[in-house]
């Protein structure tokens, strides 16, 4: 079986997500996160952009959830 490949994205998408997720992290409001893979998004606000394992920490009531930058598809706020 073979296992479907990540989306591949140019520079400028990745540029415009690195800053998204920063001006995020910066302002602390919260995101919501479509992950490559993963069935449910990631909600929560972005504590910090760890560029030695190129994982954003995503805290979400208390929790923190480590996930890979080139996981993310899409970041957004959320619609309540």
């Amino acid at each position: 079986m073979v296992k479907p490949k990540r989306p591949v994205r140019d520079d400028f998408e990745l540029e415009e997500l690195a800053g998204r997720l920063q001006d995020a992290k910066e302002e602390k409001y919260e995101l919501v996160l479509i992950i490559w893979g993963r069935n449910e998004p990631v909600r929560g606000r972005i504590t910090k952009l760890d560029a030695d394992t190129k994982r954003v920490h995503v805290e979400h009531w208390g929790r923190v959830e480590k996930v890979p930058f080139l996981d993310i598809l899409e970041a957004r706020r959320p619609e309540f």
